[in-house]
């Protein structure tokens, strides 16, 4: 990839002309707006929470599986690459990147899945907008006002967070509350956009790693997958007598550079076609100018449907999922019937915000050990409370 230079790009969003907070704040004098709100992500419970949270693999199962939170991690590593690649706002990138998960609850997808199913009729539950709550509402660290006080644009990147699990603004769109964030236009600025896919690329390829480290998967059968066959040819020419295992790690790296080198190409030639002066003129798009090719595009999804098929449907992964379903399910059905069970300060809530939201905020904030440990004291006889 070519070296490109540090001046952004005239549609990037520019830290000195953020839409600002909801509440005025002092500037700091050490850090652009962009980079003040990635050190209050990084400070809040909610992020470090995400450390025991799982990513596609129970945390539980094995301490080599990717966490939501080293996922996280992953996701702003590649939004910081594709921003200085793009000469747009690297700081911006990788907070919204670090930010995008604070609202998923335990147990992954399926966790995601139990919320929204019994949170229906009541609200709904989709977790880039809870990600939203999370930095809004649920985290209260200043005395000054409720929440992180973000700037407009990180939270814009959450309601705005698109991939082909999330689509929270069409969710949004019926929340008034919410409408300031979407009429800035569809869609969120370049490095809003980054962050949506830097979230596939990472999951694309660590997802794969966990899965071959658990022998889900094996060489015979990713020969087939023709993004894996083009990135590991060279590492298994080199090292023709190494088992998989040896060797995953260079064919990965390949693998993410290829998906990289194809989307800083693709989005160059959708700059070069749309010709956006501003950053609402990116807004404003029909359609994202970062994305990958339509040829990668195919190859990425040859790739994640055969992770659908051989991981994630998988019947050890189905069984984690199911039990993590009963674990969420049974305890909000016991909450809703004896709210005087919840901690006091989210006790306190259930007049102004209803019993199903506070129940929903709690559980969504649990890491799986404290759903586990839960789920223990308030079915399992005899546990100490």
């Amino acid at each position: 990839m070519a070296e490109r230079t540090r001046e952004l790009a005239t549609y990037a969003a520019d830290s000195d002309a953020s839409r600002g907070r909801v509440y005025e704040e002092p500037p700091c004098e050490l850090l652009d707006v962009y980079a003040f709100d990635r050190r209050r992500v990084c400070n809040s419970a909610a992020f470090r929470r995400l450390e025991y949270k799982t990513q596609a693999f129970v945390t539980l199962e094995d301490d080599h599986f990717r966490t939501r939170l080293t996922h996280t991690l992953e996701v702003a590593g590649v939004s910081r690459t594709l921003a200085v690649a793009l000469n747009v706002c690297e700081a911006l990138a990788e907070t919204i990147a670090l930010a995008h998960d604070l609202g998923h609850p335990p147990f992954g997808h399926a966790g995601e899945m139990a919320l929204r199913e019994l949170m229906n009729g009541h609200g709904g539950f989709e977790h880039n907008l809870h990600s939203l709550r999370v930095v809004d509402f649920l985290e209260h660290p200043y005395p000054e006002f409720r929440g992180l006080n973000l700037t407009y644009e990180v939270r814009e990147g959450l309601v705005k967070h698109t991939t082909r699990y999330d689509k929270p603004a069409e969710v949004a769109a019926k929340d008034p509350a919410l409408w300031d964030l979407l009429d800035s236009g569809p869609l969120p600025t370049v490095e809003g956009q980054i962050a949506c896919v830097a979230d596939r690329v990472a999951y694309d390829c660590h997802d794969l790693e966990d899965a071959i480290a658990a022998e889900l998967v094996h060489e015979d059968e990713l020969r087939d997958v023709r993004l894996w066959a083009e990135a590991a040819g060279p590492v298994r020419g080199a090292h023709p007598q190494r088992p998989l295992l040896a060797i995953r790690r260079p064919v990965l790296d390949r693998l993410q550079q290829l998906l990289l080198a194809d989307v800083i190409a693709e989005t160059d030639r959708r700059v070069a076609e749309a010709a956006p002066s501003l950053v609402d003129d990116v807004r404003a798009e029909s359609r994202s100018v970062v994305g990958f090719s339509q040829e990668m595009a195919e190859r990425a999804n040859e790739l994640e449907a055969f992770m659908a098929e051989r991981v994630y449907r998988h019947h050890r992964l189905v069984r984690m999922d199911a039990k993590a379903r009963r674990f969420i399910e049974r305890l909000f059905e016991a909450y809703i019937a004896s709210p005087n069970m919840l901690p006091p300060r989210f006790a306190a809530r259930i007049d102004e915000q209803g019993v199903h939201r506070v129940v929903c905020d709690y559980i969504a904030g649990m890491t799986d050990r404290f759903c586990q440990d839960d789920y223990r004291r308030l079915f399992e006889p005899f546990e100490r409370v």
